[in-house]
This record gives C-alpha cells, structure tokens and sequence, in this order.
C-alpha cells in the first residue's frame, strides 16, 4: 500500500488533489494543518509536533500525507514511496487564497479554531514561494526522500490526467503516468 506525501505551495490544492486517491483507494488522508494546529492559530511546540506526527504516520500501513509543515517535512519523506510536488505557478495560488478566504472568512477549515482568514504577509508568503520555498523544498526531497518516485504537476489539467492515470497504488501506478517526473 502507498505513502505519499503531497506537497506545494500554500493554496496549490493539496488537500483537495490529496482527497480523490484517498476516497478511490480506502487509504487515509493525513492533513498535517488539522492536526498541526492549536485554536487559535496556536503552534505546537516542535519536538512533540514531530513526536505526534511520526504517531500519526506509524498509525496506518499505508497513507497519504498533504501538507508542508516544514519543521517535519523530513519524518514524511523518510517513509514516503511516493511524492506529488504540486508546483503550482504562485499567479494561480494567488486568486485561490484571496476567493477562499473571502467565500470561508470566520469559518474553521482547517483545524478545530482556527478561522480561515488573510492577510498581506500570507500573500506574500506565496509570492515568495518560487524564490525562497520552492529551493528549499526540492533540496529536502533530494536529501530525504531520494528512495521515493516523485511527480511534479504544475496545471490542473496535469493533476487530474494524473489522478485518472494512476488507477492503482499510487507509489507503483505513477510509473504509468505520462507527464513529468523529477
């Protein structure tokens, strides 16, 4: 059974690309940020945010885990057999976060109190991302996960190609799929 780790920029569509495998293959869907946090917008502290999060993969033989939690990262890579890197250009992430945060403003979807919201420095978190994330992120999926297939989709049309493609587990069946690889 697969482990994947689903990863991208905020607003990308992780965890709505991570919902359609997980219900198709009866495999659990991990949303890092609804365990990750605390009412409030309250972090938790690290070691037992890594503790927690090693209990919740070790919990389950097979998984899919989306979301980027960077203090982490490395505890899903290390297990994972597959990686999707949604690099998703920031102009379309961009649209994204400011419609949701206006359609879902003072609602809780991530976590249990933690109303949806924005603000500037959010925006520019993802206008960053390319420059200062995107590096980063490869770096630990070279260092941490080099056992792993990884996938990159950039389109939507690309993710849902994908997700047609790949019938079966995901960390065999990607080999299938005819769009690009790292």
């Amino acid at each position: 059974m697969p482990r994947v780790v689903v990863v991208g920029s905020s607003r990308a569509g992780k965890s709505t690309f991570s919902r359609s495998p997980g219900e198709r293959l009866g495999v659990p869907v991990i949303s890092l940020d609804e365990h990750y946090w605390r009412p409030g917008w309250q972090r938790p502290p690290q070691q037992r945010w890594r503790r927690e999060q090693a209990e919740l993969l070790d919990e389950h033989p097979s998984w899919i885990a989306d979301g980027n939690c960077w203090s982490t990262l490395d505890v899903r890579l290390e297990r994972a057999d597959a990686v999707v890197f949604l690099d998703v250009p920031r102009l379309r992430c961009l649209p994204q976060a400011l419609w949701r945060g206006l359609r879902h403003r003072g609602r809780a979807l991530q976590a249990p109190g933690c109303p949806e919201r924005w603000s500037w420095s959010f925006f520019g978190h993802i206008w960053s991302y390319p420059a200062q994330h995107r590096p980063r992120l490869l770096a630990a999926i070279a260092d941490h996960a080099s056992h792993a297939r990884v996938v990159v989709l950039r389109h939507r049309y690309e993710m849902r190609e994908f997700l047609d493609a790949a019938r079966g587990p995901i960390g065999s069946d990607v080999v299938r799929w005819p769009g690009r690889a790292w």
